[in-house]
């Protein structure tokens, strides 16, 4: 079967996957973009569990001053190598990630840093948890994961803080 660059194309542009990986789901698909764009998905998550593991030492520091200069947070954001701290899409993921804590103002990373017996409600105080700003359909832990796909390294919050004027 031969698949038409164009569908390629534009799988591509929905996924972030390469152009090869996009070629052979659609073939394993028979041309179908649902199905194709769901195995890319199922496939790039268990590259993103393989990643989990590695360690991240390198990556940056992002702050975020909200306008007004009432609230800012800092975020720091860590990857494996310098290199992929540089990329684009890096550097969009740990001001995101900045955005999101002045925003919402989480106290905990996950749920596991949170002490033990304490009565939070884990979407709103765990920061991997809590909807997306930009996208509440996805969590925090969904665009990070995402990242890791395109980038291929793993990626963590390192930690973070918010601040407020008067609090």
């Amino acid at each position: 079967m031969k698949i038409p660059t164009g569908r390629i194309k534009e799988l591509r542009e929905q996924s972030g996957a390469g152009i090869m990986e996009c070629r052979n789901a659609l073939l394993e698909t028979e041309g179908d973009m649902k199905k194709a764009f769901q195995i890319l998905k199922q496939r790039s998550l268990l590259k993103v569990e393989k990643k989990r593991k590695r360690s991240s030492f390198q990556g940056l520091i992002e702050a975020y001053i909200h306008p007004g200069g009432r609230i800012g947070a800092m975020v720091e954001v860590n990857c494996e190598t310098d290199f992929t701290a540089r990329t684009d899409e890096f550097k969009e993921l740990a001001h995101h990630l900045a955005m999101q804590v002045a925003a919402m103002s989480p106290q905990f990373i996950s749920r596991e840093e949170a002490p033990e017996g304490a009565d939070i409600e884990a979407q709103v105080a765990c920061l991997l948890l809590q909807p997306y700003i930009k996208n509440p359909d996805m969590s925090i832990q969904d665009i990070i994961d995402e990242t890791i796909a395109k980038v291929g390294e793993n990626i963590k919050i390192g930690r973070f803080a918010r601040f407020a004027l008067g609090e």
